[in-house]
């Protein structure tokens, strides 16, 4: 109970204040998708730069714990995908779309922001940003490519052109040019000067608690609406699959402990808002993609405070 009070409902009392904000009308959708612009692509982005600007690349990037983390993700998007197509009989590329709702947990407003509160900063988070720093080339990779493969195959068409495709979507993306400019000012041994890295603390400062609560205002607008049958299929994989293959790899691997704290908490994470935006890119499985956003940022509530009580 100590843990539910003092670590996870701060981080949603944000995100239910900018929902009721939302609700009662006194900010409008124009107004939440100006804070969540800035927010993701000004932010949050400085917040991932500075992490990875600053990392011990050398300590952080835990191969056991990244496989661990990711083997639980690639399951979760192949029991997904052909759970939809042969339980629920959803095309394929619907299928695609649903398998990436189970694949990309919400490791930075959700995530990041409970082991924050949880254990602090410092080497208590350096996990985490290994895993950020991964997240969005790993999932939009393995989303994209499979998806493109399979509009490919319906199509006819010849694959020359998917590795261009890929990359393009994938360096399109803020978050993956910030944190490739940390990592290579982390390599170059290069410091930030004090003025710079001064006005870089102020962005940093205002990352998580501006992005929480524009999520709660964007999640206002996702209202369930049928597929209840595979949404909470997708709430079983991203909520109870994932975290649980993430920690037996993690114990049977010899995860540290800080390590597994990260894994762990990301990995029972509800999806992140990215699962709308690629299922809108291709226009699929968009209604499961919203509620599915909805309905498991509820139920994570639940199972962040199960495992912050089962994790040392």
């Amino acid at each position: 109970m100590q843990a539910l009070i003092e670590v996870i409902l701060p981080v949603f009392l944000v995100i239910g204040l900018g929902y009721a904000l939302v609700w009662r009308k006194f900010l409008n959708d124009s107004a939440i998708d100006g804070i969540m612009k800035f927010a993701q692509q000004v932010a949050v982005p400085a917040l991932l730069f500075n992490a990875l600007a600053h990392i011990d690349l050398s300590t952080g990037f835990d191969p056991k714990l990244l496989l661990s983390f990711y083997a639980g993700a690639a399951t979760c998007f192949t029991i997904g995908l052909l759970g939809a197509r042969y339980a629920f009989n959803r095309s394929w590329e619907d299928s695609v779309a649903i398998g990436f709702c189970a694949l990309f947990s919400n490791s930075v407003l959700l995530g990041l922001a409970i082991t924050q509160q949880a254990y602090g900063t410092g080497d208590a988070l350096a996990g985490n940003y290994a895993i950020i720093a991964l997240h969005s080339p790993f999932c939009y990779g393995l989303g994209i490519t499979v998806m493109e493969l399979v509009r490919a195959r319906e199509a006819g068409t010849r694959m020359a052109r998917l590795p261009a495709t890929v990359l393009k979507a994938m360096f399109s993306n803020v978050l993956i040019i910030a944190i490739t400019l940390g990592f290579l000012l982390n390599i170059s041994g290069a410091v930030i000067p004090a003025t710079f890295q001064s006005a870089l603390d102020m962005l940093v400062r205002t990352a998580l608690p501006t992005a929480l609560f524009a999520l709660g205002g964007v999640l206002y607008r996702y209202r369930p609406e049928g597929d209840l049958r595979v949404i909470f299929f997708v709430c079983a994989l991203s909520l109870l699959l994932h975290p649980l293959i993430t920690f037996a790899a993690a114990s049977w691997s010899g995860v540290p402990e800080a390590g597994m704290r990260s894994a762990v908490l990301t990995a029972a994470m509800a999806p992140g808002v990215n699962v709308y935006i690629f299922a809108s890119l291709y226009q699929r499985a968009q209604r499961v993609a919203a509620s599915a956003v909805l309905i498991a940022t509820g139920l994570s509530v639940f199972t962040a405070w199960f495992w912050l009580s089962v994790l040392p």
